[in-house]
This record gives C-alpha cells, structure tokens and sequence, in this order.
C-alpha cells in the first residue's frame, strides 16, 4: 500500500503510556466478530484499513500510535465499535480484520417455515384458476347478451302489457277458495245459539261463491268425519272416470269382506252381487250405503292411496283410518276441508265440468233432508252429504237460492251420544244462513255503471252483431234461417268469475 502524504492520519503522540498499555494487553480470545448491518453478495473475506501517520520519520518506532483521530476513507462504510489488532507494530500500519458476513440462520428458518408445501401450492393454483374462469365467464355472458338479437327488442304495444297484466292478476291462486272478509253479522248469531246450547260444539264454515264474504266458527276443528268421508270419496272416483280409468258402467262385485253394517241396503244383497259403478256411487251418496262405500273404497286402490290423493288436494285433516261404518269415530276431517272440496269441484278445478253436474245431481238426491234442507225457504235446493254417529252430526253442500246466489255450508256438531239438540242446532243455523244471503243481492260480474276516477266517460263500444254461417242444404243451396236461431250459450250467476 502506498505511504503517500496526502492519504497519511495524523496520529497524536499525547497518548498515555496507560492506554497503550491496556490495549496491548487485550487478549484475541474475546475479539468479537462485526457484523455489518447491511450485507453484500459477494465480499472479500478480509478488508484492510491503513493508517498513516502524518509524519512517519518524528514517530518512535517503538511506541503505539493514538487511536482518537482516526478517518476512515470515504470507499469504506464506518464499522460499529470493533476491536482492532495491531498486526505491525512500528511501522504505522494497522489492519482490522472482519469476518465475513453470512446470511443469519434465523432468517433461514424462517424462509423454509413460509415455503408451500406442493399441496397447499395446488389447491391454491387451482382456486386462482377458478376464479379467473368465473371472471372470463361473467365477462363472456355479458357480451352474449348484449349481443343477442332477442334482448334487443324492447318495444312492446300498450294493449299486449294490458292483456298480460290481466292474465297474471286472473290467475293468481286459481285453485283456492276466494275469501274476502268475515260476515260478523252473521257469525254473532250462529255465536249466540251454540251459547244457548252449551252440551253441543259446533263447527261453522260459510262462503257466499260471488263475493267471497265467509263466516268461520271452529272451522278448523278436526270432528269425526262419519259419513261425509263419502264425499272426498266421490270426488275420487269421478277424477278416475276423467282420467279414463274408471267406466260408470264398469260392473263392481260385492265381496264378503266389503258387507258393512248400519246405513244401506246392499249389505241384505247375496255375496256376489254386480252393480255398475255409477249405480254404487250413487248409493253411496243417496242413502249413505256403507257397503257401497267399501266397494269403491277398494276400487279405488285402498284407504293409503285415497289418503294420499287427499294429501295432494290440500287436505290435512281429512284422512281414511277404517272401513265403513266407522263407529268410533277415527275417520276425520273439519268443516272448512269440506267447504273448501266442494267450492272447489263447483270451480271446476278437481273434476271435469260433466262430471261436476252429475256429482251435484247424485248429492241433490240425497234422502236425508231434515239437517240443511229444513232450514231453507220456498225455492231452496241443497247438494249436500250428512254425517251421523253417536258422537257426532253433520252435514255439508252447496245451496241454491232462487235469486241466483249460491252459497257453501258445512255444519259439524260434537254432542254428547244421540243428543237431538244436533239436529235442531244445524238446521237453525242453516235457516240463519239461508236468509241472511237471501237479502243479499246478487254482485254482477262485469259493473255496468262504473265511472273513471277521472270523471270521464268511457268510449262506449259499438255491438257487432256476429256473422252467422248458415248451414248449406244437401242440395247446394243455402238454407235461410231467421236470425237469432243459434244463440250463445248463458253461464249461470253462481258461478264464481274466472
């Protein structure tokens, strides 16, 4: 190394002899290494530092240079308190050695605890690929879409928003019974006679078929069933006739198992007997023949298939636990299952309309007429089905009024054994009913005299009188028939607007 005087440190030679002592006598066993705080990559393994004095010739060869004045050259970053060691004493050099700087362990270990393990490397690759599938996929959508011919037509005319506004609203629940509000008028009084009878609990379920207005006392009470399980049975048969599975004509034999005590006469017919299936429906429901009711029962598949065709109409309290005639009353169903069934067959909704009106023909028939029927007026007419056991009565159906009304009743009474105040009960009630809806007037289904909120009359639509073919006669010559011949059909009032 050059001894040049510009690159020469001053040393100052009023160091105490201590000093220099103590130092000397520093042993190399407790030199610690220094470790420099930034790192470099590739290091000599020793750096020597020079110190020259000033004046080499003025200072004795023999003694210890100072170490307070000393510059380290700006090519060397300064070094944090490290011991040096005089390697060459007299000649006014003096070396440091630092050791090399390696790369900590601790820092080692933790580079290997935050590497992936080749699993966990694989189920993240596999989630960035599923969420820049999701990406291209959500970005691919929306240009389809955008460019889609059919998205691109938006106009629609007035009249077809209108006419779909109208579809939706008609079609909102079509299979349920419409029930606006409860007639309280009606309800207090039905209240005040079951309070008059306090041995009896009756169970009331009314709806007037053109307004929707009900009346409703313990309708969802679950009462023995008795004999008006035969009218969900009924209904069950007709649907198989719709459906082609059941011919009315179809011959059904009596078997042993099928003779059933109490109501009906075929249970005093020879084992064996035939009889057309319209012909056991129909006993069934007039005089309540208990034996036809188990013919039709088996001929329908069994009490757990009607069960379950009950369940799909809705009907959770209504159930088939034994065979006619169920004396003990585990049979059940409540008054409002019962209205509900029979509003909805007048609907058309369970069965065809052919077989509605022979379902009604079949239940106007019916022999029985002092429960419902006594309590209607002149022109009155009942479609209904009783029910009778010890512990209790019933009886429920459509009834007619001659200004146009129908209207839903079904009455169920709890009694104590045979008690005769049932029977006095429902046909008070029914007589209650029938003249309160007869006071009632008929809504009509298209309002004639309504007027715009806006106090406008509406544009008054011109009548288009039809063109009506005429027949051609088998001459070839076209038969000339008065006008008015063919008229169009009348849907009678009752039935409740679509």
């Amino acid at each position: 190394m050059s001894e040049s005087s510009d690159k020469l440190i001053a040393v100052s030679k009023q160091q105490p002899v201590q000093l220099r002592r103590r130092m000397r006598q520093v042993p190399k066993e407790r030199q610690k290494p220094v470790q420099r705080q930034q790192q470099s990559a590739k290091k000599p393994d020793n750096v020597a530092l020079t110190k020259l004095s000033n004046n080499p010739a003025t200072v004795p060869s023999g003694k210890q240079k100072s170490y307070s004045q000393v510059v380290v050259p700006k090519a060397v970053k300064p070094i944090p308190k490290a011991r040096t060691a005089v390697s060459k004493p007299g000649t006014g050099i003096r070396t440091v050695r630092v050791p090399k700087q390696g790369i900590l362990k601790t820092n080692r270990k933790a580079s290997r605890k935050t590497r992936l393990k080749p699993m966990a490397r694989t189920v993240l690759y596999i989630l960035r690929m599923l969420i820049v599938g999701v990406g291209l996929g959500a970005i691919v959508g929306t240009l389809l879409s955008i460019l889609d011919p059919a998205s691109r037509i938006t106009s629609t005319s007035p009249s077809q928003t209108n006419i779909s506004q109208s579809n939706a609203n008609s079609s909102v629940n079509p299979g349920s019974l419409y029930l606006s509000q409860e007639i309280l008028q009606l309800k207090t009084s039905i209240q005040n006679l079951a309070t008059s009878n306090p041995t009896l609990i009756p169970g009331v379920f009314m709806v007037d078929l053109d307004t929707g207005a009900y009346v409703d006392v313990n309708s969802n009470t679950i009462f023995p069933a008795a004999s008006t399980i035969k009218i969900p049975i009924l209904i069950a048969f007709f649907q198989d006739v719709d459906a082609g599975k059941i011919r009315l004509d179809e011959m059904l034999t009596m078997e042993q198992d099928m003779v059933a005590g109490g109501s009906g006469n075929l249970r005093t017919q020879q084992v064996g007997s035939q009889y057309t299936a319209l012909d056991v429906a129909t006993k069934m429901i007039t005089i309540s023949d208990n034996t036809a009711t188990n013919m039709l029962i088996q001929r329908l598949g069994g009490q757990e298939v009607l069960n379950t065709r009950f369940r799909s109409w809705g009907l959770i309290n209504t159930a088939i636990r034994n065979p006619l005639p169920d004396l003990q009353g585990t049979n059940t169903t409540s008054p409002k299952e019962l209205g509900e069934l029979i509003a909805k067959v007048n609907q058309g909704n369970l069965v065809s309309m052919r077989s509605r009106d022979l379902m009604l023909d079949i239940m106007r028939r019916t022999e029985r007429d002092n429960l419902l029927p006594s309590g209607l007026g002149e022109g009155g007419r009942a479609y209904h089905k009783t029910g009778d056991i010890g512990t209790m009565l019933a009886d429920a159906g459509l009834v007619d009024i001659p200004t146009g009304k129908r209207y839903i009743a079904a009455v169920m009474v709890q009694r104590p054994h045979n008690d005769p105040a049932a029977a006095t009960l429902i046909s008070s009630i029914s007589k209650l009913a029938y003249q309160f809806f007869s006071q009632t007037a008929v809504t009509p289904r298209i309002p004639t005299n309504s007027q715009p909120t806006n106090n406008l009359q509406p544009p008054v639509q011109p009548f288009i009188q039809p063109q009506v073919m005429n027949p051609t006669a088998p001459n070839g010559l076209v038969q000339n028939l008065p006008i008015g011949t063919n008229q169009t059909p009348v849907t009678p009032q009752y039935y409740r607007p679509q």
